[in-house]
């Protein structure tokens, strides 16, 4: 069960990764104005905004990283729920105010890794 959890926790973190590069560097690309649906102007405006919410996904997945790779079993445990927590709060509440699909592309990954951790724990 230890594996599925990991393996879970890894593909969040890595979602995460992948949506740093949206955010940061993509955000005014075809790429990053079709993942948000942005019109050019829209992307140009917000370019800021949005680099500063890719640095949060890269905290994020750096912090569910971490957890991965600290070598005291325990405290990989707390990290895993701490930092997958963070993201399913994230996928909440920006599923309920900016976007539904947030719920499913942020909030349900991260609450079956949840489930997964706790139930390996």
């Amino acid at each position: 069960m230890s594996v599925i959890a990991n393996s879970l926790v890894a593909l969040v973190a890595l979602e995460h990764i992948y949506i740093l590069v949206l955010e940061m560097f993509l955000w005014t690309k075809p790429r990053g104005r079709k993942a948000f649906g942005l019109t050019p102007e829209r992307a140009e405006a917000t370019k800021v905004m949005a680099a500063n919410q890719g640095l949060y996904n890269g905290f994020l997945a750096a912090g569910l990283l971490w957890a991965l790779v600290h070598p005291d079993a325990g405290v990989a445990y707390q990290l895993k729920l701490f930092f997958i927590g963070c993201v399913l709060v994230a996928g909440l509440y920006g599923g309920a105010t900016a976007s539904r699909k947030i719920f499913v592309i942020q909030a349900l990954p991260a609450a079956i890794a949840l489930i997964f951790v706790l139930i390996a724990g």
